[in-house]
């Protein structure tokens, strides 16, 4: 008699089992590193577009909170248009994404797997960072002088190792600077 076979045994599903599990070990790694990667890439492109918004902001000079006819540097609310902030009106167009106008309690942005918080200085230079809702406010106390020419801006993973590495920092001077120390990536800065 012949045996006619209906199926596959059980040796053979084991087989291409294996052979599945071999490839997702190695595209796995390399898609979860792509991805670091791309959130990293976004992370300073993102910076590098906060700059600039910066740059024309100040120029513009809409934040004048002493009058002296030098503009002051903005938050994520005042440049997105998310509110009046310092400035007699909203922002109109924005130099800024509409996406910056959600701020999280801490007073952060979250975008393509990092964080983003942005420090205007106070008396004394000291870093402030944005009220979640307002933004900076006529009464965030800040120096409308120093105002004129400091700001800075943080950028870390939302989860470090799995979004991204990490951490970077620029500023006034416009250099993106970057650092792999989990240290920094947290909500402190």
């Amino acid at each position: 008699m012949k045996r006619t076979q209906k199926g596959f045994t059980l040796i053979e599903l084991m087989i291409v089992i294996a052979i599945i599990a071999i490839i997702a070990a190695i595209a796995i790694p390399n898609l979860l590193a792509a991805r670091l990667s791309s959130n990293e890439t976004a992370a300073i492109a993102t910076l590098r577009n906060i700059i600039s918004a910066q740059a024309q902001f100040q120029q513009s000079a809409k934040a004048d909170q002493d009058n002296d006819g030098t503009g002051e540097y903005g938050g994520f609310m005042e440049l997105s248009g998310g509110a009046a902030g310092r400035m007699n009106a909203v922002l109109n167009p924005p130099v800024l994404s509409g996406a910056f106008r959600v701020l999280n309690a801490q007073g952060a942005v979250s975008r393509s797997g990092y964080f983003f918080r942005m420090y205007l200085p106070a008396a004394g230079g000291v870093g402030t960072a944005e009220t979640q809702g307002t933004g900076y406010t006529v009464a965030s106390a800040l120096d409308a002088d120093i105002c004129e020419t400091t700001w800075c801006c943080y950028a870390w993973p939302v989860n470090y190792g799995q979004s991204g590495n990490r951490t970077f920092f620029t500023n006034q001077g416009g250099d993106v600077i970057a650092t792999e120390s989990a240290t920094y990536s947290s909500a402190a800065g």
